[in-house]
């Protein structure tokens, strides 16, 4: 089926006819240990790093200061409903459920939080945190991301994690018989790790009755200790490919479907959060490191908060007139239309089903002809649909996703 992409007679401009979902993410920022290949915001409990001197989360301080960070995103979106809350971190489970409790409380209070809406928390196990489940289910968490990694003992040792295989075991266990959404986080290709080892996490997960799965594969970010100091007896890349395409044979022989590149759920049980994140919805982020974006009838809004616990706590106990030295926001700026067939389909291609081309203008606010010149250049290499009613990867495309997303770069 042929793509035919009428060619745009004038420079875009943004005009957005509907705003798209909006939703929240919620950024706690700390660890009892900073794991050697996590490149996330995150930072240990210890003294002078945003905590107190006794290493502990400073919980009165950082609820009273997420809300009144919300206070102030507040004119973005003025009486737009929330449709998912999302607590990432870090290690949100961190938090005693009370504070969990005050935070949602307070978002209820400020914002259109819709009756069904969708509220995560990430969490790592042991029994510290499992503690802690049912007291976050009454706060009005209704999913729990558990950051497993591994059920295997050595694994876990080899990449850092404080747990071992049957605090993963037990805390999933309880997870899955608190909530009734729970994803479980899995990585493969870890050290010394096997084909058989890798698919064996699989099964285990499995056998717990698990519905979602994020897998992944571990890599060596930059600026973290495994990129300085590698890991010996990585799995080489042969291997990975091996170990991928095994797990995601057991993962679709379960019934589990592969909705997104690294997530795997049944049916119904998919993250409406991360999906709105894909399918360009926009979101407010709140925490700090947090990134936000806010549609508006003529502009797209791209934020980051500043990264540092210490000084966005300060900032936020600054009145926004002071001293520019105690700033909030890392940055800030508006899209360019030439920005946004990148922008979209770096999001939308991570979904395997794709989304509908038309999705585009509607999120956008451009027209689709601006998609032309980068869907030419992918139909030629293989990357992407043929399909003109439907923007979705070729299984080419797919593995080989950073190659697909990189032809929408604008000139």
């Amino acid at each position: 089926m042929e793509r035919i992409l009428i060619a745009a007679a004038a420079p875009a401009t943004i005009r957005l006819t509907t705003l798209p979902p909006l939703s929240l993410y919620v950024h706690v920022p700390w660890c009892l240990r900073k794991c050697p290949y996590c490149d996330f915001n995150s930072h240990e409990l210890r003294p002078h790093t945003g905590a107190s001197d006794a290493g502990e989360v400073p919980v009165a301080a950082f609820v009273e200061a997420v809300l009144l960070d919300l206070e102030r995103d507040l004119p973005l979106t003025w009486g737009r409903p929330v449709h998912s809350i999302f607590f990432g971190g870090g290690t949100p489970s961190l938090l005693p459920a009370a504070a969990v409790a005050e935070i949602i409380s307070g978002i209820r209070a400020r914002v259109r939080l819709l009756p069904d809406a969708e509220i995560t928390l990430e969490a790592n196990p042991g029994t510290f945190e499992a503690e802690r489940f049912e007291g976050f289910r009454a706060a009005g968490v209704t999913r729990l991301s558990l950051g497993v990694q591994s059920f295997d003992d050595t694994s876990l040792q080899r990449i850092g994690r404080v747990h071992d295989g049957g605090a993963a075991r037990s805390a999933a266990v309880h997870a899955l018989e608190t909530f009734a959404r729970v994803n479980l986080d899995l990585m493969y290709g870890l050290p010394g790790q096997s084909v058989d080892d890798a698919v064996r996490d699989i099964e285990r997960a499995l056998a717990l009755g698990a519905e979602h799965l994020s897998v992944y594969h571990l890599t060596l970010e930059p600026n973290t200790l495994f990129a300085a100091r590698p890991p010996e007896h990585l799995p080489d890349e042969d291997v990975a490919d091996e170990m991928a395409q095994a797990l995601s044979q057991r993962l679709t022989q379960s019934g589990l479907q592969n909705y997104e590149v690294s997530a795997w759920a049944r049916p119904g049980a998919e993250c409406q959060h991360n999906l709105n994140y894909w399918q360009f919805g926009d979101y407010l982020g709140i925490g700090p490191g947090a990134h936000a974006k806010i549609s508006f009838p003529d502009r797209i809004l791209r934020q980051s908060r500043v990264r540092q616990p210490r000084d966005w706590l300060n900032a936020l106990q600054t009145p926004p007139s002071a001293a520019p030295s105690a700033r909030l926001l890392d940055s800030e700026r508006h899209l360019l239309p030439k920005e946004l067939p990148f922008e979209f389909m770096l999001n939308a291609l991570r979904l395997r089903a794709g989304v509908p081309t038309s999705l585009f203008a509607e999120r956008a606010g451009v027209s689709s002809a601006m998609l032309a010149r980068g869907i030419e250049e992918a139909l030629a290499r293989g990357l992407i649909d043929p399909d003109p009613r439907v923007l979705r990867a070729t299984p080419l495309g797919a593995r080989f996703l950073n190659d697909l997303v990189s032809v929408f770069l604008p000139d």
